[in-house]
């Protein structure tokens, strides 16, 4: 949900130079283009401030909830869109609204609250008021007192609305935009739409929530569920368990422009070679001495099927739709500085699940999280990426893992092809 973050706001970057002519200077993309990500754009403070406005206020679709969030008429939900904090309401008449979270009369947050039920949204500092679809609806001292003060004669409520957002639904899950130059929803997403319509067949309940501060760049933790291949590298879990390994059926698709990935694998469909069994020896993840004291939470049910076991979609720039097991979860990248990220979990299952279901997904909710049993490596690596930058005036991540261009055709997960196709969006929304 993005909770409301009131603390004091973090450094733009623990590691970020003083002297902004020497970072200024640094910026330059190194020459090999997208196969490349060079480490002062995970520190910089003014490509942080680049990227609110080019990518998170952009022609991007950013995701905002579930519909299930805000189920009722004059329920309301706010988060984040980049640093831009939102609200979703539900209006009296079923129709669902975003709108910035910020009054048109003085700037003042219309509400501090993560979720709320209400008739309008007011104001506390001058009493202003909106309708549900964020519309202005009262001003309090309008017409003045005593034939003193008040606003304009010439002032028009309709003139002074929230600033509303384009928003559309796919599956129950909410996505809003700040352009209107934005292609619609479902053409955006093209070939992973398919990826959240197998996974969301069936309407949704909220099981919980997960929230976690990432003391790394938000790219870090991006490119991390884009990344096919590490997890069968990074996650002892996986491996030792058999939910996902190489040696399983698996594929990646991309849709058409590369900007959204899934990639799935089929628990017991192990197909080992001599190559494999080379490779798998020397990881540290493949761990046969480990035993689970209760393995009952590597039961799973195919609900869907097709024996996928694991299925992790990621569209850009910051959302995450798991499948693993039973566990059933988005993620939602929420922007805190330059060198902070806050990760948002929302948990859930369908509507019909009997009460055995949903216990089986909140045993699952384990597996992935904050504390996850597979998830708690991805959080570390991204710090631990962050901390070996240092001051990132040098340095850049090689990125050819299954080749050097943006195809996106083939199956095959042993490939950065994701990733590459990430940053050739990332330079082309910002103009690098």
């Amino acid at each position: 949900m993005c909770p409301l973050d009131h603390s004091e706001p973090g450094p733009l970057s623990a590691n970020h130079p003083s002297d902004s002519t020497q970072a200024a200077a640094s910026r330059i993309w190194p020459s090999e283009g997208y196969t490349r990500a060079p480490y002062w754009v995970y520190q910089d403070a003014e490509t942080f401030l680049q990227e609110q406005e080019k990518i998170f206020r952009g022609p991007n679709w950013h995701y905002l909830g579930l519909e299930a969030e805000v189920k009722d008429p004059g329920s309301f939900k706010s988060t984040y869109i980049g640093e831009q904090s939102v609200i979703l309401t539900r209006a009296e008449d079923g129709s669902l609204h975003a709108m910035v979270n910020r009054c048109a009369h003085r700037g003042n947050m219309m509400t501090r609250e993560a979720f709320g039920s209400a008739k309008k949204l007011y104001c506390v500092y001058h009493a202003w008021s909106y309708t549900l679809k964020g519309d202005l609806s009262h001003a309090a001292f309008s017409q003045g007192l005593r034939g003193e003060g008040g606003l304009p004669k010439d002032f028009k409520h309709a003139d002074h609305g929230l600033q509303k957002l384009r928003l559309e639904t796919l599956c129950g899950l909410v996505f809003a935009t700040f352009s209107d130059e934005t292609v619609p929803l479902e053409e955006w997403l093209g070939e992973v739409a398919h990826g959240i319509r197998r996974v969301l067949k069936k309407p949704l309940k909220v099981l919980g929530y997960d929230t976690q501060r990432i003391h790394a760049n938000w790219k870090a933790y991006h490119e991390n569920p884009r990344d096919s291949y590490h997890a069968n590298i990074l996650h002892t879990f996986y491996g030792t368990f058999g939910l996902s390994r190489m040696s399983q059926e698996s594929g990646m698709i991309l849709d058409k422009t590369g900007r959204h990935v899934y990639f799935y694998t089929k628990a017991g469909t192990e197909k080992k070679s001599e190559d494999y069994e080379k490779t798998s020896s020397q990881l540290r993840s493949h761990n046969d001495g480990l035993k689970l004291e209760d393995p009952s939470i590597l039961k799973w049910t195919d609900e869907y099927g097709d024996g996928v076991s694991v299925q992790i979609l990621t569209t850009y720039p910051g959302f995450v739709l798991h499948q693993i097991a039973n566990s059933l979860a988005t993620r939602q990248i929420c922007t805190k500085g330059p060198g902070q990220t806050d990760l948002v979990w929302t948990y859930f299952g369908f509507e019909d699940d009997d009460a055995e279901m949903t216990e089986r997904r909140l045993v699952q909710t384990n597996l992935a999280g904050s504390a996850g049993m597979i998830s708690v490596e991805d959080a570390a690596v991204c710090e631990m990426m962050q901390h070996a930058i240092g001051d990132a005036q040098k340095g850049q991540s090689f990125i050819e893992m299954g080749g050097k261009d943006l195809d996106i055709s083939g199956s095959s997960k042993l490939s950065e092809r994701a990733i590459r196709n990430f940053w050739h969006h990332y330079k082309t929304d910002m103009n690098f």
